[in-house]
């Protein structure tokens, strides 16, 4: 026998090809190639010796790169002198260019000497993975040298099959870097690692035509183990699903492949969830058999992470992943008329529940006793972490006692127990107790007073039956409107409807005139004081009202006969404060707090003077029941329901750290179920408000004078109606359109009249009552995260405010006028319009009225006014027009009992020179006679405020 030519791959070398005598010539192709080789590298291979035994030993052999390898192994072999190994290596690359021309292969981006660079690969699948499986098993041993068969044969397809590949698309022109890199073997610039994952996942996607593992939980059978869920085994089903059709469990004496595939499949969701690894297996396939720990585990986590590996889970019809929840039963007797409050009697008690499973007595005994994750309820298995069930179950077993307790102590309870994990999700009770807690029904619903001149919105008509109800169970409430949806004219409704609700008990009759019911106490803002005033005039005009502020007002035996005569009371913080004493000597029907964070700190004199006040009823009334820190909520319930949330420490430790600090979900759960019932909170975007508001809510808000603005006022007037004594035609003209200039001036500020520079606010306190406004106005928008446009027709005010918004909501303001250049202008748009861009816009009427885009706001504020509908409806309309989502509220300011609210009832139609030609501006005003004059622009007695 002559020389014989072997054939050695070897990982990271490539072909090596030696001999065992003197090189022949054995082909064209390898002959070229054996007359330059010159066997310079060493190589361990196998050789038998002379007694037939195998041994190693280290050869001289050519080392072929693996382009030259593909040529050569697919070129003619003579039929003698070459080995069986060399052989079967030109087998394997013969099969290789099978898969080539059956386009079984894709492009992948691989990173190598700090490059990227495009290789073909076969698309592997079920089909080739039984070929290298059949080369593995029919491998020669000579080839095994050089690593497992596995190993060997997955380095030579992969470096076979890109030179082969290649092949066919020599010669070919490429346009796309991708593909030029491709066929050129040259580097590709564009190439990164989410390339690179991409094209893996493709490579994936074209191996779907193979069947899918899936993996199909059986319950305990009773065949391994005990059926006892706590030690019984259950079976992992290993099961492949061919393209469109069922699972199928595999058997070991299905088809070779499909077993091999499940196999394999089997070990790469070992690879994903390591826990299925070690676990005993049927004897009769490749089914895992699981104790229940591992089981609920597997249900638990694992679960993701096959889900991750591309990896099916199939569990029991009868199965459930439950999160236990507490639910919470109250009862109570039918409300007695007037009143439970805090000191009702009720009892309630626990029930635990495991999805929609409400669980019995007997079954929480027993999720206390077990030891698993997974118990059998009523036929189906349940999943839930035992440890939060048992503690949950232990709690519900304490609390069985239904012994009648006070409202306040069993929310004090709520407040105080917790189970940590477990949620709070659903409250139900009967008798009065319904009235509160049932939150997901209505109140009982109130018809709208005769007495009210107004419609009231559906929502209005909610909150008007909620505070009436909240009234009747004696029990404090937040009524926490966002601005603008009118918590005003509930209130008056609500007034009203209890008096003439006591008139119809009284007489049996349809309601009549109002019946004596004890007065009301409203404490607001200054700048609000007139708002209220006119609002209970123009909708309650049955309704006494009595304002108690300014250096005039009423003390000691007066006051209280005043108070005694009226339905509803006015002041204002700063002398809820002052007159502490002499406001705590009434018996107030109820207290109602407007604007009420103005409380929010507990500690102040304001509010340590509210909570001391006296009344049968509390009402606070705000859209921002907490701005900064949940410690502001505490406080206006220590007003509205006193000690309902416990002290600043307790309440600090139950609640405020946890939620602030950590945000934890079930301490959140818990404030809300105890708050729930007191706080009624609609906001601008709740679809029932939504459908309720015009897309533009139009109002008129009114501000009252300081003593200062009053004083400058009535100099103006006097000074007019001296000039016009003798004054005829144009000077005629000039001195009523001059005094209403000045007037307008003394509305906005006494600095903006006088010119002199001086400030703003005076020992900290407001010297304009409607700058005081705009300020409540501002900081509800703000807290709300809205913007707002503020239109002056005057610049020099709005150079007077500017500086005082800019400190006082901080960031830049930017103020449009007549005197920005067009690239400012565009740039103030431009950044107004941005989310993160400053949050109000001050513009001059004339310059900001028309022309701009400014949706980003969906508050317009006019700091005063042109007394043009037309001018003021087009610089609303910045922000109401097209691109505009929310509805956008319009306010108007005006100053109580000045030519202000005079003109601003001309133009509403309230009097009979709503009839004159307004549109053309101011001049119709100096029409008029001396005499209508004077009643136009003479300063009212309600006009000043303190």
């Amino acid at each position: 026998m002559g020389a014989m030519l072997h054939g050695l791959w070897s990982p990271g070398s490539g072909l090596l090809l030696w001999h065992d005598g003197k090189p022949v010539a054995v082909g064209s192709v390898l002959g070229d190639i054996l007359e330059r080789a010159r066997f310079r590298h060493r190589a361990q291979v196998l050789v038998v010796d002379a007694t037939g035994q195998p041994n190693t030993a280290e050869v001289r052999a050519h080392a072929l790169a693996p382009p030259t390898a593909a040529v050569v192994l697919r070129s003619r072999l003579p039929r003698e002198n070459v080995s069986g190994d060399l052989r079967f290596l030109a087998h394997t690359a013969r099969g290789i260019e099978r898969w080539v021309r059956a386009g079984r292969v894709v492009p992948q981006v691989e990173r190598a000497d700090g490059q990227w660079w495009v290789r073909w690969r076969l698309v592997g699948g079920q089909r080739q993975r039984a070929w290298l499986a059949e080369l593995a098993t029919a491998m020669p041993a000579a080839l095994r040298v050089a690593g497992s068969p596995a190993a060997v044969l997955d380095d030579l397809v992969t470096e076979l099959t890109d030179p082969i590949a290649r092949e066919y698309l020599a010669h070919r022109t490429m346009t796309h870097p991708l593909l030029t890199a491709l066929v050129g073997d040259t580097p590709l610039e564009a190439g990164s690692y989410r390339l690179a994952e991409t094209l893996t996942q493709w490579r994936a996607g074209y191996a779907a035509d193979e069947p899918e593992l899936v993996l199909r939980l059986c319950e305990p059978d009773g065949e391994f183990g005990s059926p006892d869920e706590s030690v019984a085994l259950w079976r992992l089903q290993v099961c492949l699903r061919p393209v469109d059709d069922a699972p199928k469990p595999v058997a070991l004496d299905d088809d070779p492949v499909l077993v091999r595939t499940a196999a394999e499949k089997l070990g790469q969701a070992r690879k994903a969830y390591p826990r299925l690894r070690d676990l005993p297996t049927d004897p009769r396939g490749l089914d895992l058999l699981l104790p229940t720990e591992v089981v609920a585990d597997l249900v638990a986590h694992g679960a993701n992470a096959l889900q991750e590996a591309g990896i099916r889970l199939l569990l029991p019809r009868a199965w459930n992943i439950a999160e236990p929840s507490m639910r919470l039963r109250v009862s109570s007797p039918a409300a007695a008329e007037s009143t439970v409050g805090l000191s009702g009697l009720l009892s309630y008690r626990w029930e635990l529940a495991l999805g929609d499973l409400v669980l019995t007595k007997a079954e929480m005994e027993r999720l206390i006793r077990s030891k698993s994750d997974l118990v059998q309820l009523r036929g189906e298995w349940v999943q839930a972490d035992r440890r939060v069930l048992a503690a949950a179950a232990r709690y519900v077993a304490q609390h069985i006692d239904d012994t009648p307790i006070t409202l306040a102590d069993m929310i004090g309870e709520l407040a105080a127990e917790r189970v940590d994990d477990v949620p709070v999700t659903e409250v139900t009770a009967d008798g009065w107790a319904a009235e509160l807690f049932a939150r997901e029904g209505e109140p009982e619903p109130v018809p709208t007073p005769v007495g009210l001149k107004a419609q009231l919105r559906p929502y209005q008509e909610r909150g008007l039956s909620w505070l009436a109800t909240m009234s009747r169970l004696n029990c404090g409430a937040i009524l926490a409107d966002d601005m603008g949806l009118g918590k005003t004219i509930q209130v008056l409704a609500l007034l009203v409807h209890e008096r003439e609700a006591v008139a119809a008990r009284a007489t049996g009759e349809p309601p009549g005139p109002a019946e004596r019911v004890g007065p009301t106490l409203l404490v607001c803002p200054m700048s609000v004081v007139g708002n209220w005033q006119r609002e209970a005039q123009r909708f309650t005009p049955d309704l006494r009202v009595l304002v108690h502020h300014g250096a005039g007002r009423l003390k000691g035996a007066e006051f209280a006969g005043a108070v005694s005569d009226s339905d509803l009371v006015v002041t204002t913080y700063a002398l809820l404060a002052r007159d502490a004493t002499l406001l705590s000597e009434q018996q107030w029907e109820r207290i109602v707090l407007d604007e009420a964070q103005h409380i929010k700190n507990a500690a102040t004199r304001q509010a340590r003077a509210a909570r001391a006040l006296p009344a049968r009823h509390r009402l606070a009334l705000t859209g921002t029941p907490v701005e900064n820190r949940l410690e502001e909520l505490r406080a206006l319930f220590d007003f509205a329901m006193p000690k309902l949330l416990g002290s600043p420490q307790s309440f600090r430790a139950r609640f405020a750290v946890p939620i602030e600090r950590e945000r934890d979900q079930h301490a959140i759960d818990r404030l809300r179920l105890i708050t729930d019932p007191f706080v009624l909170r609609r906001l601008k975007t709740d679809p029932t408000v939504i459908s309720d508001l015009p897309e533009k809510l139009e109002m008129t808000v009114r501000a009252n004078l300081t003593v200062e603005q009053a004083a400058l006022y009535q100099a103006v007037v006097e000074d007019m109606m001296e000039k016009l004594k003798d004054a005829k035609g144009m000077a005629r003209k000039g001195a009523v359109l001059g005094a209403l200039t000045r007037l307008k001036q003394v509305c906005n500020h006494p600095a903006h009249y006088l010119g002199d520079g001086s400030p703003l606010l005076r020992r900290g306190s407001h010297r304009s009552g409607k700058l005081a406004l705009v300020e409540d106005v501002l900081d509800a928008v703000i807290a709300d995260g809205e913007k707002a446009l503020l239109f002056t027709q005057f610049r020099e005010f709005g150079d007077l405010v500017l500086p005082y918004l800019t400190e006082r909501f901080g960031g830049s303001v930017p103020f449009l006028h007549g005197g920005v250049s067009k690239q400012r202008r565009d740039d103030m748009v431009t950044g107004f319009q941005r989310d993160d861009g400053p949050p109000l816009m001050l513009l001059s009427l004339k310059a900001g009225g028309t022309g701009l885009n400014l949706t980003a706001a969906n508050h317009v504020i006019h700091l005063d006014r042109w007394w043009n509908p037309a001018v003021e409806n087009q610089a609303t309309d910045r922000a109401f027009r097209i691109g505009q989502r929310r509805a956008v509220q319009v306010r108007k300011l005006v100053c109580v009992d000045t030519i202000e609210e005079r003109i601003d009832e001309m133009i509403s139609g309230k009097k009979q020179l709503a009839e004159l030609a307004v549109g053309t501006g101011e001049n119709w005003i100096t029409e008029l006679s001396t005499d209508e004059l004077r009643e136009l622009f003479t300063l009212g007695a309600e006009a000043v405020g303190e």
